[in-house]
């Protein structure tokens, strides 16, 4: 995966303007490539929150001035000039990130594509369109963006280091993971963590070399492991074994589907499409089927979810299906 120079236009009414999902957001971008302007859209005094990380990823703030209907469309129209001048003024950004799910941004995606921009949209599922979604080269939604409580291995749990390393690893993982063949370099690696962090220093860790610290992350995951490839060394993700991989039936279903929807909620998401419902389960259970489980279909697992009142199945306006998390 090539580095990449973005721009970044941020919806906040779209991100729930939390700031958990906006330090996601960036990371996202940050993997992929350098931030050279960012601005968010709907400022308002209710995201103070927002500042630390707004102020140190150096993004601009668009304000939200509150006056009859027509506010949001407003700010829409703004969005679209802003990208549209960086696009034509700035020749040093070839990709931007649009995060919102509006197909009003369908034409701007389609002009920033003619000019050989990459787009990058992320929205939350319940707002994003369809006609958007195809739109962008590539297309990310809030619920698989949104940090998830790491699962401590085995390997964390046998050592008496208990906190950088071990978040360290944990971010690497998502790094590695997010590259097109879950490998790179790693002296790719230390840039990219130099993006996320721009104090990262490996000395930090007791470590003298990044290969040195290669060394010990790939000791603390289950996950990665290094190899030289050219006298290069490479940092990759090792394939699950065959038995390690959890299950589910019908004896313990219910608590991952619970445990899933609580997260969904505690970041802030009151409604998801059923789909990214299915792909968090199967991320953990990446062999899971609804017959394992004793149902046919998915939609009769999310009508068993809504008789034990964890959610209520609901139709937008375009008469897609959403889950409203009780």
């Amino acid at each position: 995966m090539g580095k990449s120079n973005f721009a970044v236009f941020v919806d906040l009414e779209n991100v729930g303007a939390k700031e958990s999902l906006l330090l996601s957001i960036i990371e996202k971008v940050k993997i992929r490539g350098d931030i050279l302007l960012g601005k968010v859209y709907g400022y308002t005094d209710r995201y103070t929150d927002l500042k630390p990380v707004l102020l140190s990823n150096t993004f601009a703030v668009v304000p939200s001035l509150r006056w009859g209907k027509v506010q949001k469309n407003n700010l829409d129209i703004q969005l679209v000039i802003d990208a549209m001048e960086v696009a034509y003024t700035n020749p040093l950004i070839d990709s931007f990130c649009i995060v919102s799910g509006d197909s009003d941004y369908t034409p701007l995606v389609g002009r920033l594509k003619s000019m050989g921009k990459h787009v990058l949209g992320i929205s939350r599922s319940e707002a994003a369109s369809g006609i958007f979604v195809n739109a962008c080269n590539e297309f990310v939604f809030l619920e698989s963006v949104a940090k998830r409580p790491p699962k401590k291995t085995k390997k964390q749990e046998s050592t008496s280091e208990d906190g950088d390393i071990n978040a360290l690893v944990g971010q690497v993982e998502t790094i590695v993971g997010d590259q097109d063949e879950e490998q790179m370099y790693a002296s790719e690696l230390k840039n990219t963590l130099l993006r996320l962090r721009p104090d990262f220093s490996e000395k930090s860790y007791g470590c003298a070399t990044f290969g040195k610290l290669v060394e010990q992350i790939t000791k603390h995951s289950d996950k990665l492991v290094s190899w030289t490839e050219n006298s290069a060394l490479v940092i990759g993700l090792e394939a699950e074994p065959e038995e390690k991989e959890p299950k589910l039936d019908k004896n313990n279903w219910l608590p991952a589907f619970e445990q899933a929807l609580e997260h969904f909620k505690d970041e802030g998401f009151e409604r998801v499409n059923p789909s990214i419902l299915k792909a968090t389960i199967q991320a953990d259970y990446p062999s899971f089927e609804e017959k394992q489980i004793g149902f046919k279909r998915f939609s009769d697992v999310m009508k068993a979810l809504e008789k034990k009142g964890l959610l209520v199945i609901e139709m937008d306006d375009a008469h897609t299906m959403l889950l409203r998390i009780c």
